[in-house]
């Protein structure tokens, strides 16, 4: 059991039979009474979101997730398959267990799987990652006192916000905690 005071960004844990990890922390004391914990939620099983509010002194009980290596091979639009670099096993996993990952995904990344109890519930991608642009504006900078910016569109789908100097073909560096452009590679 942990104290909801340890809960930081990443935490896994179990509540009410269902594990959780936590998204987004913010601890508020106001002037009178016990602190307020404020989180946000993910259901490591249905992929679904809930805000929790904690007080000081309430307790839950961690969990340690099991890691492994795995490499993205393909998705055939039900199924995302994988192979463990280790053993060169394959195995599909849901849509739900990669919600936030679609959209940084190409063949033959590596990310780290997690599982609990031999049940895979979540993927920790890389922190950055590199894709290709497919479409993009032509980008004329007109009268601009700061940096402009256009739309591209990735090889995955994500459009992303980027200089005017990025070109169709050109292959990005994007970071996957903020979906940011990073650089041109």
């Amino acid at each position: 059991m942990i104290d909801v005071n340890e809960l930081r960004k990443g935490v896994t844990f179990t509540m009410d039979n269902e594990l959780y990890k936590v998204i987004d922390y913010q601890h508020h004391k106001p002037g009178r009474g016990k602190a307020i914990i404020r989180t946000k939620l993910r259901n490591l099983r249905t992929g679904g979101t809930i805000d929790k509010n904690f007080t000081s002194g309430d307790r839950v009980q961690d969990i340690r997730l099991d890691h492994q290596t795995v490499q993205y091979l393909y998705s055939d639009g039900e199924f995302y398959y994988f192979m463990d670099v280790e053993t060169y096993e394959q195995f599909p996993l849901p849509d739900a267990v990669l919600e936030d990952a679609k959209p940084y995904l190409v063949e033959n990344t590596e990310i780290e799987l997690s599982s609990f109890e031999g049940e895979r519930l979540d993927v920790e991608l890389p922190i950055t990652v590199d894709l290709k642009v497919v479409e993009a504006q032509p980008g004329f900078a007109g009268d601009t006192a700061q940096g402009a910016t256009k739309d591209v569109t990735l090889e995955t789908g994500l459009v992303l916000q980027v200089p005017l100097f990025i070109h169709e073909g050109d292959v990005l560096r994007i970071d996957t905690r903020t979906a940011r452009y990073v650089t041109r590679v």
